[in-house]
């Protein structure tokens, strides 16, 4: 039985109509699952709908009951996919607002009007926030130097939108306008500010990309058209990406801006944003030397400092930094690693450490417990099927008999057809079930080690550079530097990439993605898994945490 809506007590009361319907049709309930607070709109997110969907794999249960399909999904795809899991499970969806089992008629025709009822709902509040701007108010988001007000009308209903300017933060606006009309750059204001204390925006730290943001879009400080009275909306949408779930922006074409005068709100003077405009269209026009994309590093992106959590970038030619420490001035991380002599630390530790061969006997152990598990549970289910054969052979042999006797067949046409329609469904399922595929084998630790060498050794050739360094970036998750006690060395832990180190070691060239709960059976390997402490060339000392990747959030088998 499963529910999602946002609404706590209305979760509450449909998961107890959903329990009271199967304890009146004589159905035990064996779990529930719900996602509190988190929209229909998408199952990728969703950690209920997503443990519904491996459950139904391991044939723990035979029915799933919802309020409705729209509470199991309101995309179309999700929709159509869920089911289709569910039946190749074997078990059935039963919707209360449908009166019983879907099909896939259900499917096709509730899937679209729940796509539409989405559609409906997004123009119908994007007129109401349009209305809102059109008088001034703000259409949502909260912009640094003003406060929304609430207050009632007239007629005593309380309205929104109205904004306010807070003094202490327009002064602060100001500064940071005078500053950068004045030639500071973007970084030292944000330094200056953090140094001060003033708090951001968001709540953290301040940050370059907070001062001068995304001027097409809008965003940033010094690109606010607020600031000189002018309220600019629908500039952008967000639109959902179908492979993550997750909102991304797209900028509207300039002429469905919305822009509307709201002088009141006036912070910067004119000829202060004049100059300011100024000097930007004068940094547009120098050259760019980063306009050509440069290949990442090695290690680009895949650095944090174990100190703040931030990245870890290159600070100078041959030197690795941290970023935050540079850029925002928070972090109190300000030693740097040679460039040469980190990599060489991460390879020997991928190719060394991160797959010992009594390691890999501790994960291969704990993955076949999983498999066996898995198999125990679904040939218990297909045992149970094969026993219902030999008993619906012999209810029909009954029947047939009882037809000899002389009892008229009219009289039992119907329960000789369910008899065949329940062995027809119930073959059909069988013949479908194919033995598990065995992915590992403890040898798959000589086979990665052997892989990594011939990838160190393509790193130096010019025609395989890039495709070496991107299959070694694929077996990293994050490696995280700790500056030691002594301020002079760093702490290495290198997070090493489950689904990538598996590809590399069983020989399969396509990245296994998928989620699987095995791993949160095995992540205890990861607590018996030893660190290796060594001394490198540069006098470097590192520390190897090998399998920490081992993460049930990111990847699985």
């Amino acid at each position: 039985m499963t529910r999602t809506l946002q609404n706590d007590s209305s979760i509450e009361d449909q998961v107890r109509i959903c329990k009271a319907r199967a304890e009146a049709e004589g159905w035990e309930v064996v779990q529930v699952y719900t996602d509190h607070g988190i929209s229909g709109a998408s199952m990728l997110l969703r950690p209920g709908i997503q443990a519904l969907m491996h459950h139904s794999q391991m044939s723990m249960f035979d029915i799933v009951m919802t309020e409705g399909l729209d509470r199991l999904s309101r995309d179309q795809e999700d929709v159509a996919g869920i089911y289709k899991r569910i039946k190749f499970a074997g078990a059935e969806i039963y919707s209360l607002s449908d009166g019983g089992i879907v099909s896939e008629i259900h499917i096709g025709l509730k899937g679209t009007m729940n796509a539409l009822f989405l559609k409906d709902l997004a123009i119908k509040t994007h007129r109401g926030l349009s209305g809102r701007v059109e008088k001034g108010k703000s259409g949502g988001g909260i912009c640094y130097g003003y406060k929304v007000l609430k207050q009632l009308s007239a007629n005593g209903e309380l309205e929104r939108g109205e904004r306010e300017i807070i003094p202490e933060e327009a002064n602060i606006v100001r500064q940071i306008f005078k500053d950068y009309a004045a030639g500071v750059s973007p970084k030292k204001i944000a330094l200056k500010l953090n140094s001060d204390n003033i708090p951001c925006p968001s709540g953290k730290a301040w940050g370059a990309s907070t001062i001068y943001g995304n001027r097409r879009r809008g965003t940033g400080i010094i690109n606010n058209e607020l600031y000189i009275g002018r309220l600019v909306w629908n500039r952008q949408k967000f639109i959902k990406d179908p492979d993550t779930g997750k909102r991304v922006s797209r900028l509207n074409p300039s002429d469905e801006w919305q822009v509307t005068e709201v002088p009141h709100l006036r912070i910067i003077e004119q000829a202060l944003w004049l100059k300011v405009k100024d000097r930007q269209k004068a940094l547009d026009e120098k050259p760019n030397l980063q306009s050509k994309r440069r290949p990442p590093n090695l290690l680009s992106y895949l650095l944090k400092c174990g100190c703040c959590g931030g990245g870890i970038s290159m600070v100078s030619a041959e030197r690795y930094g941290c970023s935050t420490s540079r850029n925002k001035g928070t972090c109190a991380n300000r030693l740097t690693i040679r460039k040469d002599a980190l990599e060489n630390t991460i390879l020997n530790g991928l190719q060394k450490h991160l797959m010992k061969s009594e390691l890999i006997d501790a994960f291969c152990e704990e993955y076949t417990k999983h498999i066996n598990t898995l198999r125990k549970a679904r040939y218990s289910k297909i045992d149970r099927y094969k026993k219902e054969l030999v008993k619906l052979a012999k209810d029909k042999e009954n029947i047939i008999e009882a037809i000899k006797n002389g009892i008229p067949a009219s009289e039992i046409k119907d329960s000789l057809m369910a008899i065949a329609n329940r062995r027809d469904s119930i073959e059909a399922y069988l013949k479908e079930q194919d033995e598990p595929q065995v992915l590992l084998h403890p040898s798959m630790a000589k086979r990665y080690q052997q892989e990594i060498k011939s990838l160190r050794v393509s790193l130096n050739k010019e025609e395989s550079r890039t495709e070496a360094a991107e299959l070694l970036r694929g077996l990293i998750d994050r490696i995280v530097l700790t500056p030691k006690a002594c301020g002079k060395e760093y702490t290495v832990d290198l997070h090493g990439d489950l689904a990538g180190i598996l590809s590399i070691a069983t020989g399969r060239e396509k990245k296994i993605t998928e989620y699987d709960p095995l791993l949160e059976q095995i992540s205890s390997v990861s607590e018996q898994l030893e660190c290796v402490d060594f001394l490198n060339e540069s006098t470097f000392k590192g520390k190897m945490v090998a399998g920490a990747g081992f993460e049930p959030t990111t990847f699985g088998l």
